[in-house]
């Protein structure tokens, strides 16, 4: 087996408008342009996590069959020190959620949708 870089995690989300996306994660959530090739493709950083954002026009887009063009349940999952304080500054930014804030055991979550429909998941564990 041939060795793998493994310092960051990447994940690809589809999205309809790359420039949208862009602006998205670079204003709201903290993330960093990395590459765009617009309008098919761009990457975004945050820490260790890449973002692939694939437009219409991108092979990562073209390569997902049809009956699998529905959004599940998978999202990113984004620690925050302060949800409330997250929540009503993306609120003032007009920014959809997708759910009230749920508490469990290991901390309070909201989700949030970029403007494509994909999820992103703000979390504060327990005891912050």
């Amino acid at each position: 087996m041939t060795a793998i870089d493994d310092s960051e995690a990447t994940v690809r989300y589809i999205v309809d408008d790359v420039p949208a996306a862009i602006d998205f994660y670079t204003k709201h959530l903290g993330f960093t342009l990395r590459s765009a090739h617009l309008p098919a493709f761009a990457d975004v950083t945050r820490g260790p996590l890449r973002l692939l954002l694939s437009g219409a026009a991108s092979s990562g887009a073209r390569a997902t069959p049809e009956d699998a063009n529905t959004a599940g349940r998978n999202r990113i999952h984004l620690i925050v020190a302060d949800l409330d304080a997250e929540i009503e500054r993306l609120r003032g930014a007009g920014l959809p959620f997708r759910s009230d804030v749920v508490s469990g055991p290991g901390g309070r979550q909201v989700l949030l949708a970029d403007p494509a429909g994909n999820l992103v998941e703000l979390f504060t564990p327990a005891g912050q």
